[in-house]
């Protein structure tokens, strides 16, 4: 009753009944049937059928299905993002992942790499992040986690080729490098099939990543550590960011102190209406509110992998 002093009900719930209650509220049928899927006992052919909406005749997604470029068209980032949903339901395979390979291929760049951004984009609203070329460069942060994804899922493809070995010539090249740019090499280190290579190439980001301060280590100090150029004034990254599961390379990069300071971050970030935030620069109304449920399912992912209590 208002004025007695008592603590909400909804402040008493579990995070994941508050997550879910935010995701009824808010999410699109999508990312409904995605937290169905990992936290409900849902199946993934409903998680499937809801993808489908989004996929083209040539082989690649849109329709905002990536919420910062809005249109029908296909773009990469898109087909990224649907290759990740049938990753983490157990689909990364068959004719369809094959047709989206036949897409990648078509918009590749003439070293085998994926541009971040397709110039189909062109007259369509898209973040100002993210700018629309007529010859766009090859971008590792295109091309790392598609073909790391793929690999892991031991999908083999003619375009995978020259693609995995324009990942290997960026990844090795990098020295002043940026957060995304990092998760982007690590997602190609994590499903690369030259392991001992891998690990390696992984050693050195780490280093790279502490040296250059690009994960904050400790929350409570969150203004001691620069923002990349270009990002959002809190667009910071932490461990969790990095190693989203134990199993991740990137684990390696942390103490079990410094994880744990960090999962406890994110589970601290839930907010009052269950959902987490977005911490990129926000542009149209739309956007963040498509991004907040994506983000609370990731979230709730990772502090599950790494055997957090979520409810």
């Amino acid at each position: 009753m208002a004025g007695t002093g008592a603590t909400p009900a909804s402040s008493l719930a579990s995070p994941l009944a508050r997550a879910e209650r935010f995701i009824w509220l808010t999410a699109r049928v999508l990312e409904q049937r995605r937290f169905a899927y990992h936290f409900l006992g849902g199946g993934s052919d409903t998680v499937e059928t809801a993808l489908a909406a989004y996929l083209n005749e040539d082989g690649g997604y849109g329709h905002a299905l990536e919420p910062d470029l809005r249109g029908p068209v296909s773009q990469p980032l898109h087909t990224a993002h649907a290759l990740r949903i049938l990753d983490s339901i157990g689909r990364c395979g068959g004719l369809r992942v094959e047709r989206m390979c036949r897409y990648l291929t078509e918009v590749s760049t003439h070293d085998g790499a994926l541009p971040a951004i397709h110039p189909s984009q062109r007259g369509y609203p898209s973040a100002p992040f993210i700018p629309i070329v007529d010859d766009p460069p090859s971008e590792l942060l295109a091309t790392g986690p598609v073909v790391g994804l793929l690999h892991r899922n031991q999908v083999w493809h003619a375009w995978l080729f020259r693609a995995t070995d324009f990942c290997w010539a960026a990844v090795d090249a990098l020295e002043k490098s940026h957060p995304y740019e990092i998760e982007a090499a690590l997602a190609f280190l994590d499903g690369a099939p030259d392991r001992s290579r891998a690990e390696a190439a992984a050693g050195r980001l780490g280093r790279l990543v502490r040296e250059q301060r690009l994960a904050v280590l400790d929350p409570e100090r969150l203004d001691e550590y620069p923002v990349a150029s270009g990002y959002a004034p809190q667009e910071h990254h932490f461990p969790h960011d990095y190693a989203r599961t134990p199993q991740s390379l990137a684990r390696r990069w942390f103490t079990d102190e410094e994880m744990a300071r960090s999962l406890e971050h994110l589970a601290e970030e839930q907010r009052e209406d269950g959902g987490w935030p977005v911490n990129w620069r926000q542009w149209a109304p739309g956007t963040a509110l498509e991004s907040r449920p994506i983000m609370t399912i990731e979230a709730l992912r990772t502090l599950r992998a790494h055997g957090r209590a979520i409810g």
